[in-house]
C-alpha cells in the first residue's frame, strides 16, 4: 500500500503524521527529533534552513528569515525577496516548508514520500485553497486531499468510535453528540460545530478569521512591553529589525510562560540601556482582552447559525497550541458551563486527524486497484474487496462531510438599468460539500456572443464587500435578448470552485469554464517555480 502522509502546514509549527492499517496515526519525527517543526525558513545563498535552526537566527538574521507565511498564502505580492533580487511567493515559501518535512518523512520511515493529505484552516477560501495545493506540488508531493484543521483534529480525538468501544458513547448504538470545536492556531482561528454518530461526522457551520491567531497575543504583547521600554528612556524597539524580532521572540517566551506562571519578568537591552519589566498574567489578559472577545463573538456566531445554543453542545474541544493559555480555557468555561477538553497535544491533534484522512486515501486507491483486478480476471465487481477505511479503522471513522467556508456568487446585472450590477449568491455558507447548486441568467443583448463569469466570494449583495476571485468567458449561441443560461457551481471535497454553463434554450451542456485566477499561480509559473524549488537545498 502506497503510504501516504497528513501534514499539518501550521502559520508557526508544522507536523507530520502517518497512521498504520490498524487506523492508529503517529507523529512522524523531523530530523532533529522533534514532533513539530517550526514554519520558519532563513535564506543562506543558494542553501535554505528550515526549522528550529532558523527560528534561532530569527533575532540575528531578520532580514534573511521569513516567518508566518501562511498568513500571505493566496496573495500575489512576494514575501522575500534573495539577495540578488529574486522574489519568492508564499507559495515558495511553503513549497520550501513542505519539502524539508518531505524529506525528513522520508529519512524517518526509509521509504519514498510522493503523497500527502494537507490541512488548511476551516476559513480558508479559493485562493488560499489553491495555493496550498500549489505549494504542494512545488515541493514534489501529489496532494489527494486538502482537509479543514477542525475535521482533522476532531477525527483525531477519535469521536467516532462505534457503540460500546467507550463511556461517551450513547446505549444502542446512540449519537456521540455535537461536538464543537475551537481552533486558535499561531495565526488563524477557526470554530466548527460537527454531529458526530456513529462513525459519520457531519460538519454543521464553521465560521473563522485568518488574521486571528497567536501571532496577535504576540503582538499586543510586544507593543506594551515597547512602550513600557520607551516609557522607561529605551528607544522605540520596532524601527530596527533586528531589535524587533529579538521583541517578539521574548514577546513569545513570556505569553508562554504566563501560560504556567502568574508572573514573569522580561528583560529587554538596546542603546545601551537594560530595562526588567515585570508582567503578570493579569496584566497579559486585559492587553489581550479584545483579541479573546472576538474569538467569543465568531463562537456564538456558529452557534447561532447552527441554530444551536450551549446546552446542545456535548463536547467541546480545544485544538491549537494557543489554547494553552488559561484565559481560553476560562472563557469556554464561562460560556458554556462545561469543561473543555484537551487530550491531545494542540500542536499534533491537526496532523493525526490528516494522517487518517491520508490512510483513507491509500486503501481506497489500494482496493480500487484491486477491484480492477477481479473485473480484469473475469470476477464480478460485487466480489471485489470493500470499504477500507470502516474496516481499518474498527468503525471509528465512516465517513467526513464539511461544508462550505464562504458564500459563492456571480457579479449580475440588474434587469432595468444594466449598468448596476450586484452579487447572486448561488452557493450559500455552510452549505454541506461536494456541493452542486445553479442559477439561471439571461442575455442582455441582442445576438450576444459570449458570457462573462466572474466568481464571488461573501455573502452581500453590495459587490463592494465580497471577493472576485476569478473569472472567465464562454461562447454562447447567438440568441435574441433575455435568453436564459444556466450557471452551476460546484464546491468539490477540497473546496474547490468548478463552474459549468447549460444553454436553457436546447438544454444543452456548453461545457467548463477555464477560470482565470488571478491571485494563483498559472501552469507556466507552477512549472517554473516548481523547477526553482527543486534546485535550492534545504537543511
Amino acid at each position: 500500500m502506497t503510504r501516504v502522509v497528513g501534514i499539518d502546514l501550521g502559520t508557526t509549527y508544522c507536523a507530520v503524521a502517518v497512521a498504520d492499517r490498524s487506523g492508529s496515526p503517529s507523529i512522524v519525527r523531523n530530523r532533529e527529533g522533534e514532533n513539530i517543526t517550526p514554519s520558519v525558513v532563513m535564506f543562506q545563498g543558494d542553501t535554505v534552513v528550515v526549522g528550529s535552526q532558523a527560528k534561532r537566527s530569527a533575532a540575528t538574521a531578520p532580514d534573511h528569515v521569513v516567518q508566518f507565511v501562511k498568513r500571505y498564502m493566496g496573495e500575489t505580492d512576494p514575501v522575500y525577496r534573495s539577495e540578488s533580487g529574486t522574489p519568492y511567493r508564499p507559495e515558495e515559501i511553503s513549497a520550501l516548508l513542505l519539502k524539508r518535512l518531505k524529506e525528513d518523512a522520508e529519512l524517518v520511515l526509509g521509504e519514498p514520500v510522493e503523497q500527502a493529505v494537507i490541512t488548511v484552516p476551516a476559513y480558508f477560501d479559493d485562493a488560499r485553497r489553491r495555493a496550498t495545493l500549489d505549494a504542494g506540488r512545488l515541493a514534489g508531493l501529489e496532494v489527494l486531499r486538502i482537509v479543514n484543521e477542525p475535521t482533522a483534529a476532531a477525527l483525531a480525538y477519535g469521536l467516532g468510535r462505534s457503540a460500546g468501544d467507550g463511556p461517551d458513547d450513547g446505549e444502542d448504538g446512540a449519537p456521540i453528540g455535537t461536538v464543537l470545536v475551537y481552533d486558535l492556531g499561531g495565526g488563524t482561528f477557526d470554530v466548527t460545530v460537527m454531529r458526530v454518530e456513529d462513525g459519520d461526522y457531519t460538519v454543521v457551520a464553521t465560521d473563522g478569521d485568518r488574521n486571528l491567531g497567536g501571532f496577535d497575543w504576540d503582538g499586543a504583547l510586544m507593543n506594551h512591553l515597547n512602550s513600557a521600554f520607551m516609557a522607561a528612556g529605551g528607544q522605540d524597539l520596532n524601527e530596527d529589525s533586528g531589535l524587533q524580532a529579538e521583541l517578539r521572540d521574548k514577546a513569545e517566551i513570556a505569553k508562554r510562560t504566563l501560560s504556567t506562571a502568574a508572573q514573569t519578568i522580561v528583560v529587554l537591552s538596546a542603546g545601551g540601556r537594560h530595562e526588567q519589566i515585570p508582567l503578570s498574567r493579569e496584566e497579559f489578559e486585559e492587553i489581550t482582552a479584545e483579541l479573546l472577545d472576538r474569538t467569543r463573538i465568531i463562537t456564538e456566531g456558529v452557534l447561532e447559525e447552527a441554530g444551536l445554543g450551549w446546552a446542545d453542545v456535548d463536547r467541546l474541544l480545544l485544538v491549537g497550541g494557543s489554547t494553552r493559555m488559561p484565559m481560553v480555557k476560562e472563557l469556554l468555561r464561562r460560556l458554556s458551563g462545561a469543561e473543555p477538553e484537551r487530550g491531545i497535544a494542540q500542536d499534533e491533534v491537526v496532523a493525526l486527524g490528516a494522517a487518517l484522512v491520508a490512510l483513507d486515501a491509500a486503501v481506497r486507491a489500494e482496493e480500487a486497484q484491486d477491484k480492477r483486478k477481479y473485473v480484469g480476471s473475469g470476477a464480478s465487481v460485487d466480489s471485489a474487496p470493500g470499504d477500507g477505511l470502516a474496516r481499518l479503522t474498527q468503525g471509528r471513522v465512516k465517513s467526513i462531510r464539511d461544508v462550505t467556508s464562504q458564500s459563492l456568487g456571480m457579479v449580475a446585472v440588474h434587469e432595468e438599468d444594466h449598468t448596476l450590477e450586484y452579487n447572486a449568491v448561488i452557493i450559500p455558507h455552510n452549505t454541506p460539500v461536494p456541493a452542486k447548486k445553479s442559477d439561471t441568467f439571461h442575455t442582455l443583448s441582442d445576438r450576444q456572443s459570449r458570457l462573462r463569469v466572474r466568481v464571488t466570494e461573501g455573502d452581500d449583495e453590495d459587490l463592494a464587500y465580497v471577493k472576485t476571485v476569478g473569472e472567465g468567458v464562454i461562447e454562447i449561441p447567438r440568441y435574441p435578448k433575455g435568453a436564459p443560461f444556466e450557471v452551476f457551481y460546484s464546491y468539490d471535497v477540497d473546496g474547490i470552485i468548478h463552474v459549468e454553463v447549460k444553454d436553457g434554450t436546447t438544454g444543452r451542456w456548453l461545457g467548463e469554464f477555464e477560470l482565470e485566477r488571478p491571485d494563483n499561480l498559472d501552469p507556466a509559473e507552477l512549472a517554473e517555480l516548481g523547477d526553482r524549488v527543486a534546485r535550492i537545498p534545504t537543511l
